[in-house]
């Protein structure tokens, strides 16, 4: 049986163990003549628990934070992850499968005003909580206590979503997978009254406990007024390009394919009427009038099932990567790239690369469930 679920992937990978990384192998399908050989650098390999995202806080202090699934969020200081967690949510965090800590993001203005979120599945009834938090007199601790300033029940464990990232317009923009489970069976993600499926726009300086802002789609009606795009299964992961500030996510998907699409405002990316491309409820001709189709997609072949959306390249460390979109297949290990439509593979590993980052320069962490974050650099550097 094929897996098409990143529940399913999480599992076995967790199952593997999570003490030490797995070493990356050698690239076995390059882009040739594209870009140099690339390797990654590790950030820190040793002392995490299961990791799935890793972030900065645009203060200038060059720390990385590290999201485990369990419930902290781990401080990797002057190169060093330290013993003591920035916060510790440990007690109020479901985890297990794809349920736990999923996503962190630091306010613009973070220096300043020292607010950040994160989304978890809380105890005991796995509902998505959007929670703001502040750092405390210690920058490198956060207070114990936050405010939730939204929850989503979910009608099944698999699915949730949980990235989380601020816009260049400063707006915050939040993930939901669909609720689960197979096939989406409530239809959610097509259902404009359900926050499930969906990429949320947040106001979260402004309202109590936010604002809708007036040019999200639906604002003045005909949806629920947070949503930005429908039609995801599980965006479990997306970012914004620096330079542009195009949005783009990846998309987890069901039996057959994983895409990747370019976010826009009020777009319908298709599920469940479509996978990736093509049809599948029906599973021929279906109506595809007024959905988005990705910008690319992947089969399952060659171990690949769970894709995980990366970064646009702004980096100075690979300056041939430059404009291309990196990403990965969770089961696979594959880093894979995209550029100008031509998808490829830029770096076969036995990495679990549960997510992507990036530094406060630009350059690209990546971040393996196994326990490791790495650096993204060129042989030779």
């Amino acid at each position: 049986m094929v897996m098409h679920s990143l529940r399913v992937a999480l599992a076995l990978a967790m199952l593997a163990g999570t003490t030490t990384a797995a070493a990356p192998r050698a690239a076995e399908r390059p882009i040739a003549g594209e870009v140099p050989a690339i390797r990654l650098v590790p950030v820190t390999t040793r002392g995490l628990a299961a990791p799935l995202s890793a972030t900065h806080a645009g203060d200038g202090s060059g720390r990385l934070f590290v999201v485990e699934q369990g419930g902290r969020v781990r401080l990797v200081k002057n190169g060093a992850l330290q013993p003591r967690p920035f916060l510790d949510l440990s007690g109020r965090v479901l985890s297990g499968g794809e349920r736990g800590l999923l996503g962190l993001a630091f306010h613009p203005r973070f220096r300043d005003n020292g607010r950040f979120f994160v989304n978890y599945t809380r105890r005991p009834d796995g509902a998505t909580v959007l929670a703001e938090h502040r750092v405390s007199a210690d920058p490198d601790r956060a207070l114990p206590t936050g405010r939730a300033l939204l929850v989503v029940p979910q009608p099944f464990p698999d699915h949730n979503g949980g990235m989380l990232a601020f816009g260049p317009d400063g707006r915050l923009y939040v993930g939901l997978g669909d609720g689960g489970d197979h096939g989406d069976p409530g239809d959610r993600a097509q259902d404009r009254s359900s926050l499930l499926g969906k990429i949320l726009r947040l106001d979260v300086d402004r309202g109590s406990p936010y604002a809708i802002p007036p040019d999200n789609p639906f604002a003045a009606g005909g949806g629920r007024g947070e949503i930005w795009a429908l039609g995801f299964r599980n965006p479990w992961r997306f970012s914004f390009d620096r330079a542009s500030g195009r949005l783009y996510a990846g998309d987890v998907g069901e039996r057959r394919l994983e895409e990747i699409d370019l976010v826009r405002r009020g777009g319908n990316y298709g599920w469940r009427i479509m996978e990736g491309n093509r049809c599948f409820a029906p599973a021929t001709g279906c109506d595809r009038r007024g959905l988005v189709l990705p910008v690319a997609v992947y089969a399952h072949t060659d171990g690949r099932c769970a894709v995980t959306g990366g970064y646009v390249y702004r980096g100075r460390a690979v300056p041939a990567l430059a404009g291309a979109y990196v990403h990965a297949d969770f089961c696979s290990g594959e880093i894979l790239v995209l550029r100008g439509g031509r998808p490829g593979v830029l770096l076969d590993t036995s990495l679990r690369i549960a997510s992507f980052g990036e530094d406060e320069a630009g350059e690209l962490l990546v971040v393996d469930i196994g326990g490791g974050v790495y650096r993204l650099a060129r042989s030779g550097t």
